[in-house]
């Protein structure tokens, strides 16, 4: 899952993208409100994590720009804006939910899985297909009534990409988009070396190949 955060404090946009990358999610940084615009103009995005006093373009008329556009992507506030006027103009104006500054890391984690498993339209904490099922909280993934099996950051964020679209294909591009962030080396045949990982781990069934095309799980049985 690739992830923009919008975040005009350094200390606590490192710590954010740290922490976003130690739980396998891709992330880009900009820090105002124009280059926030800018990178979503240019590039796909499953989830914006924006700051309210950005530079440039505050965060509310950020918010306001990405729904007139009809974007539905999921969004979270995150801001040392903790009054209620301020929570209501974040919600009513189309944010998915709103965490006041600070916070706890864990409890942004929860809060991004809550909110990505609404907008899917599904109340359940795991994804899974009736072969394989995949924890996002804990990154276990298990097959056939198989134990749970830990899976690294990367072979999660590869099953998770197929399991949100279980019966489309993804091309190694799209899967490299959902692993890899800006300013993040690109491995040779990295895509190819986690589904082999993952197949050995969960069984060859797990992952089919649609030769020409690219990678896709079924749609369930």
């Amino acid at each position: 899952m690739r992830v923009l955060l919008a975040e005009d404090d350094t200390m606590i946009g490192q710590a954010i993208r740290a922490a976003l990358r130690d739980a396998s999610y891709a992330v880009d940084w900009v820090r105002d409100g124009r280059a926030a615009l800018a990178a979503l103009d240019c590039q796909h995005y499953d989830f914006v994590l924006l700051d309210l006093g950005l530079p440039g373009k505050d965060g509310l008329d950020v918010l306001a720009s990405i729904r007139a556009g009809n974007n539905p992507i999921p969004l979270l506030i995150l801001t040392a804006r903790d009054g209620l006027d301020d929570r209501l103009r974040g919600l009513d104006g189309g944010a998915d939910d709103y965490l006041p500054k600070p916070f706890q890391m864990a409890e942004l984690l929860a809060r991004m899985r809550a909110v990505a498993r609404r907008k899917g339209g599904t109340g359940a904490p795991v994804l899974g297909n009736g072969v394989v099922s995949l924890d996002p909280a804990t990154k276990e993934a298990s097959a056939a009534g198989g134990p749970p099996i830990q899976l690294s950051n990367r072979e999660f964020a590869l099953l998770q990409a197929l399991l949100v679209r279980p019966g489309a294909i993804l091309s190694r591009a799209e899967l490299e988009d959902r692993i890899y962030g800006w300013g993040e080396e690109v491995e040779s045949n990295a895509v190819e070396f986690l589904i082999h990982a993952l197949r050995r781990k969960l069984g060859s069934a797990v992952i089919k190949n649609v030769r020409g095309l690219g990678w896709m799980v079924s749609k369930g049985v």
